[in-house]
């Protein structure tokens, strides 16, 4: 079975939202991590509000410079958690239909390689609760922006996780590695 990776680039002070932040400290490091997270993926999972920002903001990239990314990210294969999007504009994009838990389950059943996840909000909690999420990244970042922490509150989700991996970059980024404890 395929797993289901979250990355999810974080503030000191919890902010994950438009993450222009992260600029100054992605180098060869977090390059090389990030390399490393979409060799192993073959599919991209967003919720709407993931899907609106990246799909602006990719296609423009340059897809012929492979230090941008954008050739992995405009053609992999991705799919939206939405029940508003009806069409998808950014290439190769699929909307999720029906219920979501049924819809990840039938993609984690299929073969490939893992799918990744950019982004923590309330698709991220539906999955770990559904225990779907096989692991989440947190790329916390030394940096205070004094925002809204998250882009919608999850005032009803609470879970606890067990530490797999911790990478400790020289641009003080730390790159810590959870797998979602079982509820049962």
């Amino acid at each position: 079975m395929r797993k289901l990776i979250n990355s999810t680039y974080v503030t000191l002070d919890g902010v994950i939202e438009n993450p222009m932040w992260t600029s100054p400290y992605f180098d060869e490091e977090a390059m090389g991590l990030a390399g490393e997270q979409t060799d192993e993926a073959d599919a991209m999972l967003m919720g709407r509000a993931t899907y609106d920002g990246m799909s602006v903001a990719w296609p423009s990239m340059d897809e012929s410079d492979p230090n941008t990314g954008a050739a992995y990210f405009n053609n992999v294969k991705k799919y939206v958690a939405s029940t508003t999007l009806t069409n998808p504009t950014w290439r190769n994009t699929e909307v999720l239909q029906g219920d979501l838990v049924e819809a990840v389950t039938a993609l984690k059943a299929r073969e490939g390689k893992n799918i990744i996840q950019y982004g923590f909000g309330s698709v991220t909690a539906q999955l770990i609760n559904a225990g779907l999420v096989d692991e989440v990244r947190f790329w916390i970042h030394p940096v205070l922006e004094g925002a809204a922490n998250l882009t919608a509150p999850l005032t009803d989700f609470k879970a606890s996780f067990d530490l797999v991996d911790t990478r400790v970059h020289k641009s003080g980024v730390i790159v810590a590695s959870y797998r979602p404890k079982t509820t049962a």
